[in-house]
């Protein structure tokens, strides 16, 4: 069982005061209906054995370094292997290298240029296994949550945090919808590719909004189309191989719903389109990935003939 004690310390004296006193209650509800394969998972975290880095780096990727021996190396990997799939990423411990399906890091090194999170006090929604949580603290963070309710996600992140001596970081196998109504506490909101999976986009954003404190940064990543503000793709059924894609905007789309959120100095900081050299199957993840997802004569299209995933990155403030 997770002890939350510490986050209820460190937000003591902030605006989630009172929320942070029932994490714990909502956290030990959840655990009881939780995940069936969680034991299993659980027992894998367990596992790990016990290494103690003598450096961790989080600035420039997530790399952990010191003493390990080839016996408790074949027991990380063991224990890590049963944790698979592994989506974000990648992770190297300990001259081990976990191979993620996402080269996450390519993604952070496009966003974080246009970010200042020295000090900050962080919401990231949609945090998967909290890779991005991690690039966030060594940005100079000074409280980074996520939520996430992935039960594999959260013992990814709890397998990585067992190497760390309390960080400040903190997963919570949460929805968004599981926060309370205008929370007004962070100082940065993440949502980086959750909008498309959700059916109303603006109240998405109206609830990132609430989130945030006055003059608080929204940092928003989401499949985006080409075209003009009227531009919105809606899949008839899937888009590269997903049933849970709704809406997929032009990026002067997403900036005009920004702005009707009420969003201000709404501003589009990266486009870039996805390749398969930035995700792709590994040995980490051994299922179908973007290969898989597009067109095999016209790579310009998923398999249902719609346009190839391409992504933006947009940065807005609560005024």
């Amino acid at each position: 069982m997770i002890d939350f004690s510490p986050l209820v310390q460190q937000l003591a004296s902030t605006p989630l005061k009172e929320w942070s006193r029932g994490i714990q209650q909502q956290f030990d509800d959840l655990y009881t209906i939780s995940h069936g394969d969680l034991p299993r998972w659980t027992a894998a975290v367990e596992a790990l054995p016990a290494l103690t880095p003598t450096s961790r780096e989080l600035t420039s990727e997530f790399r952990l370094d010191g003493s390990c021996n080839d016996a408790e190396r074949k027991q990380l990997h063991t224990a890590l292997q049963g944790l698979i799939p592994w989506r974000k990423g990648p992770f190297h411990l300990f001259d081990l290298h976990v191979d993620t399906e996402w080269r996450s890091d390519w993604k952070w090194d496009r966003v974080s240029p246009h970010l200042d999170l020295r000090g900050k006090r962080i919401l990231d929604v949609g945090c998967g296994n909290g890779y991005y949580m991690w690039r966030m603290l060594g940005a100079g963070a000074k409280t980074v949550v996520g939520v996430d309710p992935n039960w594999l996600f959260f013992c990814q992140f709890q397998a990585m945090r067992r190497f760390f001596d309390a960080p400040p970081v903190w997963h919570l196998p949460f929805t968004l919808e599981d926060l309370p109504a205008k929370l007004e506490g962070f100082d940065t909101v993440f949502s980086m590719g959750v909008l498309y999976h959700r059916k109303s986009p603006i109240d998405h954003l109206l609830a990132l909004k609430d989130c945030l404190v006055n003059g608080g940064e929204l940092v928003l990543e989401t499949l985006v189309i080409e075209g003009d503000c009227n531009q919105v793709l809606v899949p008839e059924d899937r888009y590269a191989k997903m049933r849970n894609v709704w809406f997929l905007p032009s990026v002067a789309a997403l900036e005009l719903w920004l702005r009707r959120a009420g969003f201000i100095d709404v501003h589009c900081v990266d486009v870039s389109h996805t390749s398969i050299d930035e995700q792709r199957s590994t040995d980490w993840m051994k299922y179908h990935s973007l290969e898989e997802f597009l067109d095999p004569e016209d790579p310009r299209k998923t398999v249902e003939g719609l346009p190839a995933p391409m992504r933006a990155v947009i940065v807005a403030r609560k005024p």
